[in-house]
């Protein structure tokens, strides 16, 4: 007998009903395959043990990386000195 998501959905329900949420999970997780295009069979083999969800708000875009984090050994460059600021390289003032 394939499993359908109409299948999943109802041992999903079941799961959570015996407060057996890790159940619940795979077959969430396996739904949410299905609808992604993956057959019953792929469904069944993937492994989403290690997948965490994405925390929406401070996800950058076209990323999956939640929080942006500089590269080993990065420090932030020095702030300008406010005497030269305003200045060309020639020291003249800037228009505008």
């Amino acid at each position: 007998m394939p499993v359908t998501i109409k299948i999943l959905q109802q041992r999903m329900e079941e799961a959570v009903a015996a407060l057996d949420f890790e159940e619940a999970s795979r077959c969430r997780d396996m739904i949410n395959a299905m609808r992604g295009g993956a057959t019953a069979v792929e469904a069944e083999a993937a492994r989403f043990e290690g997948l965490t969800r994405q925390e929406p708000g401070a996800m950058g875009l076209g990323t999956s990386q939640q929080k942006r984090t500089p590269p080993a050994g990065w420090r932030p460059p020095a702030r300008p000195d406010p005497m030269t600021a305003g200045r060309s390289r020639h020291g003249r003032k800037r228009k505008g």
